[in-house]
């Protein structure tokens, strides 16, 4: 068995904040081979985005107390000297921030941002590297790559700004790619566009890919295994299919039953209303004792919930290779599948 390319074990951020600490992720485990994407999953607030800036250094020191362990490749993040992590942000792995506006520099031209990424990781002339960069905005379907070169990003829509970033991201091929919202600003063909591209690079360098997102139908189309979280925590993963066609954590139910059914047949000529899941996440600065779901959760089928946390165990046979696994007591145990004892709709 080949090792993973990225290995996270027991990752936990606290922030410094005025209400006092906040528990941002708690705890948080998973690997990415190589050539395979793990989608994360979850609302705003669950802490997907933080896990990854943590990472990658990216949190403000002194704000920010990141333990854990997460080796790339065989070397520790979390305990990278900064130049060495410099070094690896790049060729190591590649990011795509979640606002295309504010991770560009706005008085750089789209041009220079992505050769000054490309001479900083190879001894490449400014002239080939400059060719590099055309080749790559034309790879991620940007118009007239070569005149785009020399624009700046207030010149550039959202969606050709948000291609801008994937190309400085893929510059350097690197190991591990983690995508935050990649394709949100995108349309549906340049969305496939994106994805074909990812899914090339996965083909031919086995890169690895923690795709962050709210979109499961994206997640249905490339992900491997998918890792859904809630209040800083993990609250169930496995692959693709027992996920999102299995789901046995009462949040994940939630999740897919807020997904528009545009097959559901209206009732007396009114179309129902979206499914959704009740009341808000929880602030990091104050998670619950218990399940970190308990406050919202239409199932408490157990009373442990209220005051003890669900340990994330295997759901059916654990002799298999992505074992599914969640975080929940909740479940129906009259019925072979362990689902929950309810819904949200």
């Amino acid at each position: 068995m080949t090792a993973p390319v990225l290995e996270v074990e027991d990752l936990r951020v606290r922030l410094r904040t005025p209400r006092g600490p906040a528990d941002v992720v708690n705890g948080l485990s998973y690997r990415v081979g190589a050539g395979e994407t793990v989608a994360v999953v979850g609302e705003s607030g669950s802490g997907k985005s933080v896990s990854v800036l943590a990472l990658l250094g990216l949190l403000p020191a002194g704000i920010a107390t990141v333990t854990g362990r997460a080796l790339l490749q065989g070397e520790d993040l979390l305990t990278m000297a900064p130049e060495r992590l410099r070094q690896v942000r790049g060729p190591g792995a590649g990011m795509v921030f979640q606002d295309p506006m504010t991770s560009l520099n706005p008085v750089l031209t789209i041009g220079r941002q992505i050769v000054e990424g490309i001479r900083a990781h190879g001894d490449v002339d400014k002239a080939a590297a400059r060719r590099r960069a055309a080749e790559l905005l034309g790879e991620v379907g940007l118009p007239d790559p070569v005149g785009a070169l020399d624009r700046y990003p207030h010149e550039l829509s959202g969606g050709m700004r948000q291609r801008v970033v994937i190309a400085i991201a893929l510059s350097n091929s690197p190991a591990l790619l983690v995508a935050d919202e990649a394709t949100t600003a995108l349309d549906v063909t340049v969305q496939a566009q994106i994805i074909d591209l990812v899914e090339k690079l996965q083909a031919e360098r086995g890169t690895g890919v923690v795709w962050i997102t709210h979109d499961l139908g994206v997640v249905a189309g490339i992900a491997d295994r998918v890792l859904v979280m809630y209040g800083g925590r993990c609250v169930e993963d496995g692959t693709v299919d027992d996920v999102l066609e299995n789901p046995v954590h009462p949040y994940t139910r939630g999740l897919l039953g807020a997904l528009p059914d545009l097959a559901r047949p209206a009732v007396g000529g009114v179309v129902p209303d979206l499914a959704t899941v009740p009341g808000v996440p929880p602030a990091p600065t104050d998670l619950p004792a218990g399940c970190v779901f308990w406050p919202r959760c239409p199932v408490r089928g157990d009373a442990r919930c209220e005051t003890e946390q669900p340990p994330l165990a295997v759901i059916g046979s654990a002799d298999v290779r992505l074992p599914h696994r969640a975080a929940t007591w909740c479940t129906d145990r009259t019925s072979g599948t362990e689902s929950p004892a309810g819904g949200f709709r």
